[in-house]
């Protein structure tokens, strides 16, 4: 009888009222004395647990910007310009959603979810698109909800009106190292379900815990013990458990810093001199093959020389925006003496004393000559020695070690030559409008994705290029008619081992 009563309770006791609680009190089988056991017992807690849980769901389902972000990364950004103002491989997509206000705002989530299903119902927005983007096959997204999609749009939205805020736009000042090191956007709303799930099973196993203890007594085990949260934390299965969590967090920590190794869009570091590429390229119009002269004859494009600066500046000695700030960095590199427009013969044996005095001098005599501008030459000095030596170069005279901004892994094989003289691709196409960038970036997300749809979007330059001689069916097809264009996958650029030899 008295163990009817003791499972009875237990096993429905997380369930009970306040009532039968009180009333277990007076009952000499009641082995919950404690206020802490009745809550964990009783059915308040399974309704708060219940709670907590839905409204995580509605919380992360409800479209967010940082939900956005991280869905825009993962479907979106091989082929879209994460600044939404430049076309990428696809076209920008700041303001779509004005582009689309035409039609019923459902026809957008469907052109998203299988843009191709639309153009074969004849929607006249799809066609258009699909027209003028070259009739390139947007990727099928079947399985994408509504609310992904809502917020999607909204860090597009956001990201082109420059509103979202300095840590979710991209190219913001600061979210170019901020990609570079973390890589992801927010997942603030998992870790909250998660946390939750972990307090549930706490709960529940305090539950389970009380019930096999009371069981035990009821059978007349009376040296049973009710484990505590640290025997179950020792327990060899969780040890077990949380040891493969970790091997499986580290697997994927270690897979996903692989593949984005040397993809730093938008990245942007200070160098150690302050070039401005709107400045050279496009101000002045010098042409990038000249400083980069490795591009048009090998695989690297170089970076170019402080030999071939002074084929300038051993004339413009002053900038405009620096003054002799930034330029005396390359005199004082080199060894030139822009006092006297000559070489310092010996330079590299000089000490960084004798150096300082060359071109304090330099500075100081300038700075004279403008009367209108305060100059500090021992600030600029400093800035000069702070720019051209490190803890492992310490002389100033030598090599300007620039910050490398582009750097493919190892495994991948990629030859300049072969797209600037050979393919005749513009600079642009890779780097952006570099003749527009003060400080220039990562412009291109460098993904195997993102090459390959340039492999299939790209027309071989056939005419007057004597590189494809060889392609006499091509040639043939493309004279007779029968073939409109030929393209780089047509010509074995999707093969691997192409790039991955």
């Amino acid at each position: 009888m008295i163990r009817n009563k003791v499972l009875k309770f237990n096993y429905s006791g997380y369930f009970c009222t306040e009532s039968e609680y009180k009333n277990s009190q007076s009952n000499e089988t009641n082995l919950y004395p404690s206020i802490f056991q009745y809550f964990m017992s009783c059915k308040s807690v399974f309704n708060i647990i219940v709670i907590l849980l839905l409204q995580s769901l509605v919380l992360v389902a409800a479209p967010s910007i940082d939900a956005g972000k991280a869905s825009f990364k993962n479907n979106c950004a091989s082929c879209h310009n994460k600044n939404m103002k430049d076309n990428l491989t696809g076209p920008a997509l700041g303001g779509v959603e004005a582009r689309w206000s035409a039609f019923p705002k459902t026809d957008l989530y469907s052109w998203i979810r299988n843009s191709q299903g639309l153009i074969a119902k004849g929607h006249p927005r799809a066609v258009e698109l699909y027209n003028t983007n070259n009739k390139l096959v947007m990727t099928a997204f079947p399985a994408i909800s509504d609310e992904e999609i809502e917020s999607i749009l909204l860090y597009i939205d956001c990201t082109a009106k420059g509103t979202c805020g300095p840590k979710d736009v991209a190219g913001a000042p600061g979210a170019a190292n901020a990609n570079a090191s973390k890589g992801s956007g927010s997942n603030f709303w998992m870790y909250m379900v998660f946390a939750i799930l972990a307090i549930l099973a706490i709960f529940l196993w305090n539950i389970i815990t009380d019930l096999n203890h009371t069981r035990n007594m009821v059978e007349g085990d009376t040296d049973s013990i009710r484990p505590n949260f640290w025997n179950i934390l020792t327990n060899k299965s969780v040890i077990t458990f949380v040891l493969f969590g970790l091997v499986l967090f580290g697997g994927y920590t270690t897979v996903n810093n692989a593949i984005s190794l040397g993809r730093q869009q938008n990245y942007a570091p200070d160098q150690p001199i302050k070039f401005s590429h709107q400045t050279h390229a496009g101000l002045h119009k010098i042409d990038c093959n000249y400083c980069h002269d490795g591009a048009r004859r090998s695989k690297q494009s170089v970076i170019p020389g402080v030999s071939t600066c002074m084929n300038c500046h051993k004339a413009i000695k002053k900038g405009t925006k620096y003054g002799t700030a930034e330029i005396t960095k390359i005199f004082a590199a080199i060894g030139f003496d822009p006092s006297t427009d000559k070489y310092i013969e010996n330079y590299e044996k000089l000490s960084n004393e004798d150096i300082e005095k060359i071109y304090k001098k330099w500075m100081s005599d300038e700075a004279k000559k403008d009367t209108k501008s305060v100059v500090d030459v021992d600030q600029q000095w400093s800035d000069v020695v702070g720019s051209l030596t490190n803890e492992s170069k310490k002389t100033i005279a030598g090599p300007i070690e620039w910050i490398r901004i582009h750097n493919l892994p190892d495994h991948v094989y990629f030859n300049h030559s072969q797209h600037v003289t050979i393919g005749k691709i513009e600079c642009q196409k890779c780097h952006g409008k570099v003749e527009e960038m003060d400080v220039l970036r990562q412009y291109s997300p460098l993904s195997m994705g993102w090459c390959i749809n340039c492999h299939r979007q790209t027309d071989v330059k056939f005419q007057d290029n004597k590189y494809y001689d060889s392609y006499k069916t091509y040639h043939d097809e493309l004279k007779a008619g029968t073939r409109k264009s030929v393209k780089v996958s047509d010509i074995g650029g999707l093969e691997c081992q192409k790039c991955h030899y």
